[in-house]
């Protein structure tokens, strides 16, 4: 287990984080104990859904991270985006995640839109 000193919104947080053996985090937080998936669980995840659905492997599916309701779309269909750009805030755990382009390309299709209720893994925006 190793202690980490973490800030969420400009508050610091001690907490002991230790990995579980099915590959997520197991953060310890005031007596309070979370558990929270690496990014590369996610994607291998959101990877065999995309598949599954069906997705061309030509455009980027932007999914969402975790589950959540919809802040703001900052993007519509047919608008060019840069790598880094804001196309999604999602609200999940009274925090507000931006979830951005990976690349530079058109957006194709919008999934969302404000106040939706999202799962992790759903797809929120393409981009080709």
């Amino acid at each position: 287990m190793e202690d980490l000193i973490i800030k969420v919104d400009g508050k610091e947080y001690n907490v002991k984080v230790e990995e579980t053996e099915d590959g997520k985090i197991r953060v310890h937080c005031g007596g309070d104990v979370y558990e929270v998936e690496t990014k590369s669980n996610v994607q291998s995840e959101v990877t065999e859904e995309i598949k599954r659905r069906g997705v061309k492997e030509n455009k980027d599916i932007i999914v969402a991270p975790l589950p959540g309701t919809i802040f703001s779309v900052d993007v519509k269909k047919g608008d060019k985006v840069k790598e880094g750009d804001k196309l999604v805030s999602l609200m999940a755990m009274k925090m507000e995640s931006e979830i951005v382009a990976p690349k530079e390309g058109k957006v194709n299709e919008v999934k969302v839109k404000k106040n939706d209720s999202v799962n992790k893994g759903d797809i929120l925006v393409i981009i080709e």
